[in-house]
């Protein structure tokens, strides 16, 4: 690809240092322009410069790390939502410095927990579960089974946003499964609806390609329930008919425990 100007290159992400001193010097051999590097005096270029370079490398401070083991201890104290959020909202988790709200779960008073992957940046902006355009498809999709958030539980697998949305890492998200479990033993679910290919992966080792929609028994006596996630469903409308089977399933699960 060619490059037009230099700030073309530095929308690209190339950035240059850009000084008034020459980096080149010419000669003339046999009436021919030749190119070489000069390595100016360092004097000379800080009084060219009008400044002296010093080194602002910060040292690096020493990374606190936390146990899974020890952070299952902690996550099993608490014996209510409230008392779990206040110590999630307290955890000092690798990303909770870089996001601008602890997302935290919500448990509700019916037989459904949905679960889905992290914090989008609606998510991280308002401090709130599901919210923006995926929110509100899901708010649809539970209205078209009879339920609504009042009577559900959330929780998301990981409870800050990543720095660009990326994908969390290994140890990241094992740091936060143990608030995850507690809030699944804390909902007592009948059906866990998974949003997403990474709940569905983490919570039952399911490939949702191959398996979605298909219902599995846990060792909890809890029935899983892997979907696509609202965002997918935005940008391939045409899933939306494989939900629809897989929520009439969910539908029928909690009737029969009725």
């Amino acid at each position: 690809m060619a490059y037009n100007s230099l700030r073309d290159l530095d929308l690209a992400g190339v950035r240059w240092e850009l000084t008034d001193i020459p980096i080149t010097s010419m000669r003339k051999v046999e009436d021919k322009a030749i190119e070489r590097p000069s390595r100016p005096d360092a004097a000379a270029v800080i009084a060219e410069m009008g400044r002296v370079t010093t080194s602002v490398v910060p040292p690096v401070a020493p990374v606190q790390t936390i146990s899974v083991e020890t952070v299952r201890a902690m996550a099993s104290r608490p014996s209510d939502i409230n008392a779990l959020n206040r110590m999630i909202s307290e955890f000092n988790h690798p990303l909770r410095g870089g996001a601008t709200n602890t997302v935290l779960p919500h448990v509700g008073q019916g037989g459904l927990l949905i679960v889905t992957d992290m914090p989008s940046s609606d998510d991280d902006a308002t401090g709130s579960i599901l919210s923006g355009a995926a929110g509100e498809l899901m708010d649809k999709m539970l209205a078209a089974i009879g339920l609504s958030r009042d009577c559900v539980s959330i929780v998301p697998m990981i409870f800050w946003r990543t720095p660009g949305g990326r994908t969390p890492s290994r140890t990241e998200l094992d740091l936060s499964r143990p608030f995850v479990d507690k809030v699944i033993d804390i909902a007592s679910p009948r059906v866990i609806l998974t949003l997403g290919t990474l709940p569905a992966e983490e919570i039952a080792n399911i490939n949702i390609g191959k398996s979605h929609g298909v219902s599995v028994t846990l060792e909890s006596g809890a029935i899983l329930v892997p979907i696509y996630h609202p965002n997918y469903l935005m940008l391939k409308p045409a899933a939306k008919r494989d939900v629809w089977t897989a929520l009439q399933n969910v539908q029928n699960i909690l009737k029969s425990a009725e």
